[in-house]
Order: structure tokens, then sequence, then C-alpha cells
């Protein structure tokens, strides 16, 4: 593996999706409830906003659901402005925010 290569970790413990740069951990939150995963908030630390990490992230978690053929409910903010870039994610949204930026 290169050092470009983000490694993501599913944390079920902590109900996230984790990318560790250096001592910094960029994560995405999500609950499982039923069938369905529940997107629910991705935090980026400060120092690394504008680098991608969100996403990252966001990218792990639907094909993690693609692959599982689980449903998606989103409820982040960041997730429903990504989805507009990523519509190819769209078939597997039952439910998300509206009016996010």
């Amino acid at each position: 593996m290169t050092p470009d290569v983000p490694v993501i970790e599913d944390r079920p413990d902590r109900n996230r999706y984790e990318l560790a740069v250096g001592d910094q951990v960029a994560f995405l939150e999500y609950r499982r409830r039923d069938d369905r995963m529940i997107l629910v908030h991705v935090e980026v630390p400060e120092s690394l906003r504008g680098s991608g990490l969100g996403s990252v992230l966001a990218r792990h978690a639907f094909e993690s659901a693609r692959a599982t053929a689980t449903p998606v409910v989103v409820r982040c903010p960041y997730v429903t402005a990504w989805l507009r870039r990523h519509p190819e994610y769209n078939d597997l949204v039952v439910s998300r925010v509206s009016g996010a930026s």
C-alpha cells in the first residue's frame, strides 16, 4: 500500500468510520437501525479541512452500503451536499435532510 491511499477504519464500538492523519482523526459518525445505515455527522479537524477527507469518508460509507445492499438515511448536511455532486449513490438513499448547504 502506498502512503497516498487513505486507510479508513470502521469503528462500530464508536459508531463511526475513522481516517487518521498523523495524530488527528477525521470521522463519519453513523448509526445502524433495523436494516439501514444512518449517516449522522462528518467531522474533520480544522487543520485538515479542504483536503477532501470528508469526501473520502462519504464515498467509503456509500461503497460499504452498496457492498452489503444496505439502504442509507442521510442526516448529515455535509453528506447531503456531497450527494449533489455524486448522484451515482442516490439509489441507496431512502431519506435525507433537505436544504443543506
